[in-house]
């Protein structure tokens, strides 16, 4: 572990592990970092994440801007420990699912439920690992499921990162429709059958074959959820690579030789060249298609006008 002496965490990261420095002076005693990002998460669950600044959060608690700044210095401070209020701890339940397979969908679950409750943590841009109490409380269930599992350490933290992949994206789907469903009055369902009529209006088979046959198998309208069938398959795979493993056959030799081939093969000029004439020749294709559909779209225009002349 580091030397702590030598070592100086960012503020908000202090903060967020209580190991900063209390602010010598301010206003009221009553005010503290923890009222300061509670009302702005109450902001935030109201009104959205953009609605959140030092100002509009210091009139909610009823002091200046100024008085706020003694005791969280800047706003991506504010909205770290934000995040960490919201994240909150993971459930001790959690710990009571066996299986590192149920275990890893109460998690998902778990943390798509805190997407769903708090949406505006989905605008907040990933700078990097967020090192703050709550997170690394996740990741460490996380890792703990997979604990009797034969992956390495490196594996499992892969695992970890593909799984709260997953749910952040999940999460960022529904946050999204959530907020066209009030926007619009639309129900979800709605929406959906909406979203379904401009596919079947705009995808042809000539143009898009593959997408055209979903279209008419009815996907856009199915109650299926995609992304729970993605978890299974990812939970699939890891299992299938885990079953490998205890086998003592975890990779193809032959396979990874021929990727080492293919990463030399890549590298040479002829390669190279050849790839971007078949760049070049996928972009013109693409404008190709656009240039037809133009011409498709003006013909039926005109072929309308005829015959309701």
């Amino acid at each position: 572990m580091a030397d702590d002496a030598e070592l100086e965490l960012p503020r908000g990261v202090a903060l967020a592990w209580g190991v900063a420095a209390d602010p010598q002076r301010g206003p009221k005693r009553e005010m503290s970092v923890e009222k300061i990002v509670d009302a702005a998460v109450e902001l935030a669950d109201a009104e959205g994440l953009g609605a959140v600044s030092m100002a509009a959060v210091a009139a909610k608690l009823g002091y200046t801007p100024m008085s706020l700044y003694r005791y969280v210095s800047a706003k991506d401070d504010l909205v770290l420990l934000m995040q960490e209020r919201a994240t909150g701890v993971p459930p001790h339940t959690l710990r009571e699912v066996t299986g590192w397979r149920d275990r890893l969908r109460a998690i998902f679950q778990a943390q798509l439920t805190i997407y769903l409750q708090h949406p505006w943590m989905l605008d907040i841009p990933i700078t990097g690992s967020p090192i703050t109490p709550n997170s690394s409380g996740w990741m460490d269930a996380t890792l703990d499921a997979l604990s009797s599992t034969p992956l390495t350490e490196e594996e499992r933290m892969a695992v970890t990162l593909l799984v709260t992949g997953h749910t952040r994206w999940y999460g960022t789907v529904l946050a999204a429709y959530s907020a066209v469903s009030r926007n619009s009055g639309l129900t979800p369902e709605q929406i959906t059958v909406q979203e379904a009529a401009i596919f079947d209006s705009l995808i042809t088979a000539e143009e898009f074959p593959a997408l055209r046959r979903a279209v008419e198998a009815g996907v856009f309208l199915s109650e299926a959820d995609p992304f729970t069938f993605g978890l299974e398959r990812i939970l699939d795979g890891i299992g299938a690579y885990t079953d490998a493993l205890g086998s003592g056959k975890p990779h193809d030799p032959e396979r990874a030789w021929q990727t080492l081939q293919d990463a030399d093969v890549a590298g040479d000029k002829k390669v190279r060249e050849a790839r971007k004439e078949v760049r070049d020749a996928e972009k013109a294709l693409r404008d190709a298609l656009k240039l037809e559909r133009i011409a498709v779209r003006d013909a039926r225009d005109r072929l309308a006008r005829h015959s309701s002349g």
